[in-house]
């Protein structure tokens, strides 16, 4: 198993299906992401001292790691949100052609 990940998963949430559609088209578009997956979702969460509840969008961004600089500036530009959710999870393993399929899609 590889201890040095070079590919990841960017988890970001978005307030609706039109953002989450343009995010991930951008993404695709400039070659920073190979796939991106959408779902709705209902977040619970903590926002200036409140509980909040919002039905939002989650993408899951499949990506390679080197990129994520690039990846987190543009989803900062594109994105509604004071403080978007932006968290990577790398991928520690997986279908080594899957794998060679995000490299050959995402830019180096």
């Amino acid at each position: 198993m590889d201890h040095n990940p070079i590919y990841g998963v960017v988890l970001v949430t978005v307030g609706s299906q039109n953002e989450s559609e343009y995010i991930a088209k951008t993404l695709i578009d400039s070659g920073l992401a190979a796939c991106v997956s959408m779902t709705q979702v209902n977040s619970l969460y903590l926002w200036q001292g409140k509980v909040e509840q919002d039905n939002e969008w989650q993408l899951i961004i499949k990506s390679k790691l080197s990129v994520f600089s690039s990846l987190e500036s543009k989803i900062k530009e594109l994105h509604s949100y004071d403080e978007p959710e932006i968290i990577v999870l790398p991928i520690i393993n997986g279908s080594q052609s899957y794998l060679n399929w995000i490299g050959d899609n995402v830019i180096s």
